[in-house]
């Protein structure tokens, strides 16, 4: 009988520190995948609906969303990272570097940089650092993330514990201003909002007002295209109560959608300080989100400026609340998320 030719993908115990995993399958992106960003969140950011907008922020037409970018080259690692894994816990250091744009074809790697076998043995946290490759061999998207895995044999060893250093937060000095862009006749009639940098101070609050609330099918539809095959998302039997996990990326990026009301003019992510996914997201939950404003700083590129927000998405809880007096998550609060974006001064 021959060797098994299926792939039940990795355990804690298949990860070696310093290890680079090449993953497979390149993926060429078009006006599908902006159309069907579009359908599944009703993102409205100006610069990724029109070419147009693009243009007369001297980009050469509309890239696909930043975070439609994200979800590509994420799914590329989920077979060989998060396939077996209890939980994707959180980001750091996170930088797009160049637009994605219709035509590019994006790869992925991976390096392991931290283990560490949780106290009951059953499961440990992979630390892996995952850049996101064009055809020019350019890396568009570099960042840290880790999960929590399952161990595979449970009497397998521990490895040496090794944690990164992570930084806690981006400087704006380790920003990148996509090449050409400018706001200097940037149309705030068009983007939907007049508020600019200056209008905003730090420890500002923003309710986005709105929910949206998750269905089976458009979370199915978006787990499917971006190829993230992690089995809580598809097999109702890979969870003792037998609910499908709704994906920690459609939380992101419906949140994100929702931070237009409030936010329209921060157009572009450069930056992913932190984030953790604080308690799961099901079918039937609405989620809402608010928005607060940690710092502001200039680029150095004309009328260019750089805002760090915290998006938070909640299961329609009472906006601006986030720990209880314990420090732990509220039950409500779905994603704590730390990220810059660039808006217009």
């Amino acid at each position: 009988m021959g060797a098994a030719k299926t792939n039940p993908g990795r355990f804690f115990e298949d990860y070696t520190v310093g290890e680079t995993i090449h993953h497979a399958v390149p993926r060429s992106v078009g006006a599908g995948e902006r159309a069907l960003y579009h359908a599944l969140y009703p993102a409205r950011h100006a610069l990724y609906s029109s070419d147009e907008f693009a243009r007369s922020c001297g980009l050469p037409q509309s890239p696909l969303d930043d975070i439609a970018a994200f979800h590509v080259v994420f799914g590329k690692t989920v077979p060989d990272v998060s396939l077996n894994a209890l939980a994707n816990l959180g980001y750091a250091e996170g930088r797009w570097l160049k637009p994605v744009y219709a035509g590019d074809t994006i790869r992925s790697t991976s390096e392991v940089i931290g283990v560490k076998q949780n106290s009951n043995g059953k499961s440990g946290v992979v630390w892996v650092r995952t850049k996101g490759h064009s055809q020019r061999d350019e890396v568009v998207i570099d960042y840290v993330r880790w999960a929590m895995v399952r161990k595979r044999d449970l009497d397998a060893p521990a490895p040496e514990v090794v944690i990164p250093e992570l930084k806690p937060a981006l400087a704006a000095e380790d920003l990148v201003v996509p090449e050409g862009l400018r706001f200097d006749e940037y149309d705030f009639t068009l983007a939907g909002e007049a508020h600019r940098w200056g209008d905003y101070e730090i420890g500002e609050t923003i309710d986005h007002v709105d929910g949206v609330t998750v269905e089976e099918a458009e979370h199915m539809t978006a787990t499917r295209l971006w190829q993230n095959t992690a089995k809580v998302h598809f097999d109702v039997s890979s969870r003792p109560d037998g609910r499908r996990l709704i994906y920690g990326g459609h939380v992101i990026s419906m949140a994100r959608t929702l931070s237009f009301n409030g936010l329209a003019n921060a157009q572009m992510v450069v930056g992913l300080n932190g984030g953790a996914h604080a308690n799961p997201c099901f079918s039937g939950d609405t989620i809402r989100a608010w928005s607060e404003v940690l710092d502001k700083a200039e680029t150095g590129v004309p009328g260019v400026g750089a805002i760090r927000l915290r998006l938070v998405a909640t299961k329609g809880g009472a906006p601006f609340m986030l720990k209880g007096e314990d420090g732990k998550y509220l039950p409500d609060v779905m994603l704590d998320l730390d990220y810059w974006a660039l808006m217009p001064m």
